[in-house]
């Protein structure tokens, strides 16, 4: 019988109280420094100085970041390989290959910091485990007419797989140069379940817990049912007092050793299924995005259509926040959530790249925007992260304390990592994926399409079509329920791939 050496190695023993009992009253005001930690608000970022009328310029070539060869555009491509004859295009199914080894701005007016005078744009070991991407050249290859089910990627739950994420983090070894990013442990997690009397998952229950200062935390379940709190990130203490709805109040001591603890409500009524879902793709626009920005015009109606196919009377809104670089002729577009597909996909075809020049962009301003969309408290809210570079290293404290707010409105952030993703780049985006209860998605070179891509620092994956694994994540994302692709979905295996677990011989764990 294999070893899941992934999974949670212990669910640890709530001690909970009698049915009457009080948490401590609420402190008289959060103190960001006390128990149950709330992150501080966002900066206000103001209009957004872009001409709505401007024309879209003459197209020229695009160079990416990782190659001064200019896009060349053919008629066609053949498909991605089948698992019969994968090996043959990206080497053995069973490969795997892993990477080696500012404050915060207080909340008011956003003034973007720049530089010290005399640094370069791009610094030397900036992304330290995989090729600078800055002086590393690609060749490119032929580019097909972009349409969608061309694009391939991998997907990766750092939840279903704390101890392979604890030793990523050990590896990567980035905690000095990004401080501002806490080191997320999930392998230490508290999850509320909710279900009602037939054992089916609550969505969007508001699940409340209290700290022994005073302080409480609030957040709804997803549609799986449950809720996760860190005990480190979300300072919980040795003891906290868990309610859902308006249920006694119950009191759970905090496991100091690693493994997950789980605590279960029961509610009287029938479970209703999501039926609304807030879709918002935040899209690194800048030139090295060429590639993506083409194919996701073309993707984007085939997700669309089969979510809708799948799940029938599904109230779907869709928006944009498309974002470059300070000095670049907009820093952040925003499309407000929207119902109207038609002026969604416009929106969609009428941008393309341009800008950027450095390796870092403004992720943090397009995060800020997201987190202050029109999100409906009973929708499924999922957020497609498409970008292929970190933030701005003294604005990484700033892109995370957006993450976090979209985690209190229940947001689940779906990076989609693109060509040109170094070491920094997956390390946020994976904390992010994690922090919302979400998945952290790349793309890979199956397909033959666009620049290349820097292989994930994870220990197994499927490789499917792009479009298809988009859908099964936000498919899950509504349903409650984890799917799994076809056997005849999959392009290739890396690992050893267990329904989103990987499977590792006892001591294979890898420290170093």
């Amino acid at each position: 019988m294999r070893s899941l050496v992934s999974t949670f190695a212990v669910v640890a023993v709530l001690a909970q109280g009698p049915a009457a009992a009080v948490p401590p009253e609420r402190a008289s005001q959060q103190h960001r420094q006390g128990l149950c930690y709330r992150p501080g608000p966002l900066p206000q970022l103001g209009a957004e100085q872009w001409d709505q009328q401007q024309q879209r310029p003459t197209p020229r070539p695009v160079h990416s970041k990782r190659s001064d060869a200019p896009i060349a555009e053919t008629a066609s491509a053949p498909p991605p390989p089948t698992s019969a004859d994968a090996a043959s295009v990206s080497g053995s199914a069973r490969d795997v290959v892993v990477a080696g080894d500012a404050p915060a701005a207080a909340g008011g007016e956003y003034k973007a910091r720049e530089a010290p005078a005399g640094t370069a744009k791009i610094a030397k070991g900036e992304s330290a485990g995989y090729p600078d991407p800055s002086t590393t050249p690609y060749p490119r290859r032929p580019q097909p007419r972009p349409q969608s089910g061309l694009l391939t990627a991998g997907e990766h739950d750092d939840l279903l797989n704390p101890e392979l994420y604890a030793s990523y983090l050990r590896r990567a070894n980035l905690g000095q140069s990004m401080p501002e990013l806490p080191r997320l442990d999930t392998s230490r997690v508290l999850t509320v379940a909710v279900k009602d009397r037939l054992g089916r998952p609550v969505p969007f229950a508001p699940v409340e817990l209290a700290c022994a200062d005073g302080g409480r935390l609030r957040l709804a379940t997803t549609a799986d049912g449950t809720v996760s709190f860190f005990p480190e990130l979300d300072r919980l203490g040795q003891k906290v007092w868990l309610r859902a709805g308006q249920d006694e109040w119950r009191e759970v001591a905090i496991a100091s050793g690693g493994g997950g603890q789980q605590v279960q409500f029961t509610q009287r009524g029938d479970a209703v299924g999501a039926k609304k879902l807030d879709l918002m793709l935040v899209i690194d626009t800048t030139g090295s995005m060429s590639d993506e920005i083409r194919y996701l015009q073309a993707e984007l109606q085939s997700i669309l259509s089969s979510l809708r196919a799948r799940h029938p009377g599904l109230d779907i809104r869709v928006g944009f926040v498309f974002y470059r670089d300070i000095g670049d002729d907009y820093v952040t577009q925003t499309v407000p959530l929207t119902r109207d597909f038609n002026r969604a996909q416009a929106e969609l075809g009428q941008r393309w790249a341009g800008g950027g020049g450095d390796y870092p962009e403004a992720m943090d301003q397009a995060m800020i925007r997201a987190a202050g969309q029109d999100w409906r408290p009973d929708a499924v809210k999922s957020l497609l992260l498409v970008a292929d570079a970190p933030p701005h290293d003294q604005n990484v404290g700033l892109t995370w304390r957006a993450s976090e707010v979209l985690r209190h409105k229940r947001v689940q952030i779906v990076p989609v990592a693109a060509s040109g993703v170094a070491d920094k780049a997956e390390y946020v985006m994976r904390a992010m994926a994690a922090i919302t209860q979400s998945r952290y998605t790349f793309l890979t070179d199956d397909s033959g399409i666009g620049n290349r891509h820097a292989p994930p620092a994870i220990d197994c994956y499927l490789v499917t079509r792009l479009d298809a694994l988009l859908r099964r994540v936000i498919d899950s994302q509504i349903s409650g329920r984890r799917i799994e692709p076809e056997s005849q979905e999959v392009i290739r295996e890396v690992g050893n791939y267990d329904r989103g677990k990987c499977v590792i011989p006892p001591r294979g764990l890898r420290d170093q």
